[in-house]
């Protein structure tokens, strides 16, 4: 592998990104327009009903952030005119043929310009519908393929995937690709178009189903995707779906230069634009801001497991490094861009750092005083938590529902509230169990090797960056990540 310089090659390029309201493609958006304010255009496919709805999205949604600050200080008023002239925000949805664009000028004008296209497009959702996470992660992958190959001019199409394709699979993950049909617990039968015809046979049986109410039709197919998602050795739909996704694009690659990009868990940003801009609460956030609020009873989760997280603007600078690498030539290679290997984090560091945290900027409840935390329970394994579990809030639930029966159902209501708390906590306990008690390693020698070329440049090697061994963990959740979330959390 060779690299030029880098902002070279952003330079008077056309770039088509999908997904571009949504927290990564935003961050790599931001990116290009401030280290490299020569690129020529960016078309940022968004959903809406039209170019008005897509422009007044991208401003609303990406311009107004503080993640554009560096870019508003630098331009000022002008900043309007510098983006109307380089951005160009696109009505669309890639779970349609030419990525739902109607304007057919714009079409032939993508297709005559665009020289990369960056399918960012994706729902996230672990247990998403399955109807939708197939149609966006899987066959939505093959949409932006399909329009991409009528680009004159393509040179890459570079698709971000996610490092868990590989489910609950121990041990080293390779950077190696997932062909059709190919199930992690090798079971025969996978068929991607069985898939498709099996949801519109659900769909059909629900619409029959006059006792259906759009809550019970939504569960059905969350059901289903869960369902269809273990059958083949997957935890959950988003990320069978998106093996599904990456399934297609090596199928249908032909000669067209294509980079999968295998993130693991996205964080806030490490320097850029700033230190320390997120949106959303990812799922480690989730468990530090309970903690913080004094409202977790306990931590569920091997505390020697490795938690596999990565700096959101590593990411991107990944990305950017992929495309200039593998421009214009015939390749298919994976990149798995996480920290385990490299610069290994356990669960417990992450506990040990949210006590650190917070034992020094207590959160302060609504009646004004701070919030002591302290050491909480630690529930290492499925049975321990099971058990626990049982005694805490089961064997209440039946205490509750023997009284309620003395009381001739008069707490009906009580009962039904705290089951349903009780099954929506066991629902998220399964979905996220893979994650808590991991034993998977990304292997990323693909990506060191980037790394190496990328460092060469003294000058480009200091934007670019995306080393996790440069990463201080303490100090990066202490002093930039935990501030960052706990102020997302209060607006």
């Amino acid at each position: 592998m060779e690299l030029g310089s880098i902002l070279d090659f952003l330079d008077n390029k056309t770039i088509l990104v999908t997904g571009a309201t949504g927290f990564l493609a935003k961050i790599f958006v931001e990116k290009i327009l401030r280290v490299q304010p020569n690129v020529k255009k960016l078309y940022l496919l968004v959903r809406a009903t039209d170019a008005k709805s897509a422009l007044q999205r991208f401003n609303t949604e990406a311009v107004a952030k503080d993640l554009f600050k560096i870019l508003k200080e630098k331009y000022g008023t002008n900043l309007q005119s510098f983006l109307s002239e380089k951005v160009t925000p696109v009505a669309g949805d890639i779970t349609y043929e030419n990525l739902g664009v109607k304007d057919s000028d714009l079409i032939q004008e993508m297709w005559r310009d665009v020289d990369v296209v960056v399918n960012v497009a994706a729902t996230t959702n672990f247990d998403e519908r399955y109807d939708i996470a197939l149609a966006l992660n899987t066959f939505g992958a093959k949409n932006v393929f399909n329009f991409a190959a009528k680009c004159a001019k393509i040179k890459l199409l570079l698709h971000v995937s996610t490092g868990y394709v590989s489910g609950e699979t121990p041990g080293l993950i390779l950077e190696t690709p997932y062909r059709l049909g190919e199930a992690l617990n090798g079971a025969t039968g996978l068929d991607i178009n069985t898939e498709k015809k099996i949801i519109e046979e659900k769909l059909k049986e629900l619409s029959y189903d006059e006792t259906a109410t759009d809550k019970s039709i939504t569960l059905a197919m969350k059901d289903l995707g869960i369902e269809r998602a273990k059958k083949y050795g997957w935890p959950n739909t988003y990320v069978f779906t998106k093996a599904l996704g990456e399934m297609l694009l090596g199928s249908m690659k032909g000669n067209m230069p294509l980079v999968i990009l295998r993130p693991t868990i996205i964080t806030s940003t490490y320097k850029e634009p700033f230190p320390g801009w997120i949106e959303g609460i990812r799922t480690i956030d989730s468990l530090a801001v309970g903690y913080g609020k004094g409202r977790l009873a306990c931590f569920l989760g091997d505390p020697e497991s490795t938690i596999d997280v990565i700096p959101a603007d590593m990411v991107v600078n990944a990305m950017i490094a992929t495309m200039v690498v593998h421009a214009s030539q015939p390749c298919e290679i994976i990149y798995h861009v996480g920290s385990s290997v490299s610069n290994p984090l356990k669960y417990k560091e992450i506990q040990q750092s949210g006590y650190n945290y917070f034992s020094r900027h207590p959160w302060v409840n609504k009646n004004g005083k701070p919030v002591i935390v302290g050491e909480v329970k630690v529930l290492n394994s499925m049975n321990s938590f099971h058990r626990y579990f049982s005694i805490r809030y089961l064997l209440p639930l039946q205490g509750l529902r023997f009284v309620n029966s003395a009381l001739c159902q008069a707490l009906n209501g009580t009962c039904t509230d705290l089951k349903r708390k009780i099954n929506f906590v066991l629902r998220v306990v399964e979905l996220y169990k893979p994650y808590l008690f991991s034993k998977s390693f990304y292997d990323d020698r693909n990506t060191e090797k980037l790394r190496q070329l990328v460092r060469k440049n003294e000058v480009e090697g200091g934007i670019f960056y995306f080393d996790p061994k440069t990463l201080d963990w303490d100090h990066y959740f202490a002093q930039i990540h935990l501030p960052v979330v706990v102020k997302y959390v209060f607006k």
